[in-house]
């Protein structure tokens, strides 16, 4: 993560954990799989079946029994597992506001990270670092959580390159095959990285509890009228010029944000996953929170 040159990369990280846990401490009202509390795995007792419950939860053997319709409630996880999946494609080397896209996505990594390394429950991470998919293996305690961090935060960066490389969905596999205990996933990316995503989305929400966490930048979604600017293409390297003057270039260029905005977010709830967006221009801290508190309410 950049920083001051009077800061280390340890004393960064520490910084970050005061403010995570100053800030979301208690968001996590028992050690449960999830952010939200849910159902668990294991099957607990039956009870009546009440107009809203989960029908595919319906005991048939009870209900036999009883000629009255019964459902079999299961026993909350009570130890979290939890996999964070971070891109670090070059498309994350961008920011005009507070920080860049980079920095902010291990930002909520530390968030995931610090609040769920404790009592016993583990913290790993599946990351894209380098041109290639990278795993820390999970382990307990705050001492494996700073480890973690340290490696996501040292991380080389990658170099443009127009050759084939593993993107967001070769991610996605790469953690479903990874995590093999149900747990919480959060998936931390721009997802600008190609079509293949949703499908390897799907899949991993089909079995964990995934949270999309969407890291942008306000020049993302609109350009200011500055005339000439050069653009680069992080992943290739490739260059070209747009004249900003011209309000018809702004407004498609905002068209084009927007619907892709709206694409991703049908995308991921179409997965089965919750959508969290961060931006570099705002207190994402305040954003972790009220997303948290709405998660809770909606459930």
């Amino acid at each position: 993560m950049s920083t001051t040159p009077t800061l280390t990369r340890a004393q960064t990280l520490r910084q970050l954990e005061l403010a995570v846990n100053r800030r979301l401490d208690g968001l996590l009202h028992g050690d449960h799989r999830g952010l939200i509390p849910g159902a668990g795995t294991e099957p607990g007792e039956g009870r009546e079946y009440l107009v809203g419950d989960d029908v595919r939860r319906m005991d048939w053997n009870l209900t036999a029994r009883t000629t009255v319709p019964h459902i079999r409630e299961a026993i909350a996880d009570r130890e979290l597992e939890t996999w964070v999946v971070v891109d670090q494609s070059a498309s994350l080397d961008f920011g005009t506001t507070l920080c860049e896209k980079r920095d902010l996505a291990l930002a909520a990594a530390a968030a995931f990270a610090f609040l769920t390394a404790r009592s016993g429950n583990r913290v790993g991470a599946v990351s894209l670092t380098g041109g290639a998919t990278v795993t820390t293996p999970a382990r307990t305690g705050r001492a494996a959580a700073f480890a973690l961090l340290h490696r996501l935060d040292a991380a080389p960066r990658p170099e443009p390159a127009s050759g084939t490389r593993p993107d967001l969905a070769d991610l996605l596999v790469a953690a479903a095959r990874t995590a093999r205990r149900r747990g919480l996933v959060p998936v931390v990316s721009d997802f600008l990285d190609g079509s293949r995503w949703p499908v390897a989305l799907r899949e991993l929400a089909g079995r964990h509890q995934v949270v999309a966490v969407e890291v942008r930048d306000p020049r993302e979604d609109d350009l200011p009228p500055v005339g000439f600017v050069t653009f680069v293409d992080p992943e290739t390297g490739r260059r070209f010029e747009i004249q900003t003057q011209h309000a018809r270039v702004r407004r498609r260029f905002a068209e084009a944000a927007a619907a892709q905005r709206a694409a991703v977010h049908r995308q991921v709830v179409a997965a089965g996953a919750a959508h969290l967006v961060l931006r570099t221009d705002r207190d994402w801290l305040s954003d972790i929170v009220r997303f948290v508190a709405q998660s809770r309410r909606h459930r």
